[in-house]
């Protein structure tokens, strides 16, 4: 197995990644919110690479599994640069971006930084604009009022019992990344998966990103019994497949 490396951020914090070498374009995942390298996903296409020869690279954003740095300093912003930064210490050549949730948003600005580098795009519950879109809509006053007086405020989820902050800066910082009120210029094949379950991210999130693309060879699927997760067996199966039909696009 290959083992876990680390590089430093801008803010001179340690980002975990592991680099797994074989063909091109090299598989790149961006983990979701508060989730990282070590999930049912990312293993899954760990091992979907590994069978099939080709590069692998999961990493951690700052403040997520080993790497180094504050939860609560983290943005879209931030997330960007460290993925930015990861690629560019691990990878020469062309990728293949893979992003759960948040990292369906992170990856469309990695893209429009690496412009001809990215081959290909597959987001699974992709969630731009979330800050806004999920995220502010479903506080409530008193929870808005607590984030513009204190700037944090803690979030309950079904996820962490102990909830998790949500900083104003975050709030705002994503205001400065929105991207579905405009064209978004990335030309490269992409595949948007989506489970209409999904109460985290609404499936009209994706159609809505497929149409803002600038992009001709954009396929939206639809999971009909699907959640946010998406990594029960079946699923997790369409993601290979999805994975293997973008790879054959290409070749």
């Amino acid at each position: 197995m290959a083992k876990t490396e680390f590089i430093l951020n801008a803010a001179a914090e340690k980002l975990g990644y592991v680099f797994e070498p074989g063909r091109a374009p090299c598989v790149v995942f961006l983990s979701g919110y508060r989730s990282d390298m070590s999930g049912t996903k990312a293993q899954y296409l760990a091992e979907f690479c590994r069978a099939q020869g080709h590069a692998m690279l999961r990493f951690d954003y700052s403040g997520h599994g080993v790497s180094g740095g504050q939860f609560e300093n983290g943005s879209i912003s931030v997330w960007t640069q460290d993925t930015v930064a990861v690629i560019k210490a691990a990878v020469d050549g062309s990728l293949i971006l893979i992003g759960s949730s948040m990292g369906g948003w992170i990856m469309l600005h990695v893209a429009l930084a690496l412009g001809s580098q990215v081959s290909g795009m597959i987001g699974i519950a992709a969630a731009p604009d979330f800050t806004r879109d999920l995220m502010w809509r479903d506080l409530n006053a008193e929870q808005r009022d607590t984030l513009n007086r204190e700037g944090v405020v803690l979030i309950d989820s079904e996820y962490d019992p102990d909830g998790y902050p949500v900083t104003k800066a975050f709030i705002e910082d994503g205001e400065r990344n929105f991207l579905l009120d405009k064209p978004i210029d990335i030309n490269c094949p992409v595949r948007l998966i989506q489970g209409m379950l999904d109460t985290d991210v609404p499936w009209e999130t994706a159609v809505r990103l497929s149409q803002a693309l600038t992009a001709s060879d954009v396929r939206v699927c639809l999971v009909k019994n699907g959640g946010h997760r998406l990594s029960e067996d079946v699923q997790l199966q369409l993601l290979g497949s999805t994975l293997e039909e973008v790879l054959e696009s290409l070749s």
